[in-house]
């Protein structure tokens, strides 16, 4: 694709040339999966540095609408992507840490959300979709199943249910949310007295969740979906040490 550039003001040089690479964006010159120009010829058509033009790449990049790859030839360079779930998950994790938001403002974001998406994918969700959720609650309940693995499948189960609402933002909020506190969780289940008995119990919730999913039966989910979260993300609040 071909697209016109013009040079930027040479006064908050990066933020201008953010900005050039978002009008394109916004006027559809640019879409996910184009390359830009190479930086050597890029940086001057902007009338910038190479080290600006570099800033502002790191912080696209950065955002998850940017992918760079070193080096030469075809696959080299800058390439316009969408890639928003790491993203927002990065940014929330920060900003969590930071106490830009408190424990319950995590909980109840992550109740409204997976309320939403439960109820819509006892609507909406794809065979396939509920085929492979079904494989993530048989992967749970592995014997031995230690916590940082069975927490990766139940974050992908939970996502799974959000994407298959037919919503892909809610997916990409409750993945971002989910992960903002993954920490937590994961120190959560790790002092457990009884981890074996802690993940029967919540994968026993995990497959009346979707029994509830495929039977259609959206309120019933939505409902069994607030106090799963709450039983496990409600200890993380009421606990020692939370804001």
């Amino acid at each position: 694709m071909s697209v016109e550039w013009q040079p930027v003001r040479q006064s908050r040089t990066h933020e201008l040339v953010l900005r050039s690479i978002e009008e394109r964006v916004f006027a559809g010159d640019l879409r996910a999966g184009d390359r830009l120009p190479p930086e050597r010829e890029l940086a001057p058509v902007l009338g910038v540095s190479r080290s600006a033009l570099r800033e502002a790449l790191r912080v696209l990049e950065t955002i998850g609408v940017l992918v760079a790859q070193p080096g030469r030839g075809p696959d080299a360079g800058a390439r316009i992507v969408r890639n928003p779930d790491d993203a927002l998950g990065r940014l929330l994790r920060l900003h969590f840490a930071l106490g830009s938001y408190s424990l319950q403002d995590v909980l109840e974001a992550r109740v409204v959300l997976e309320r939403s998406s439960f109820e819509a994918a006892a609507c909406h969700a794809p065979a396939e979709d509920l085929d492979e959720a079904e494989e993530l609650v048989v992967g749970m309940a592995e014997p031995g199943i230690g916590v940082s693995g069975f927490n990766d499948l139940d974050t992908r189960f939970h996502v799974l249910i959000a994407r298959s609402s037919g919503n892909a933002l809610t997916s990409t909020l409750t993945s971002a949310v989910r992960e903002s506190v993954r920490p937590l969780i994961l120190r959560a289940l790790e002092a457990a007295e009884d981890w074996p008995a802690m993940a029967r119990a919540l994968n026993t919730e995990h497959g009346a969740l979707l029994v509830l999913v495929r039977e259609g039966r959206g309120g019933e989910a939505a409902d069994l979906v607030e106090r799963h979260i709450r039983g496990l993300h409600g200890t993380l609040v009421e606990g020692p040490g939370a804001p």
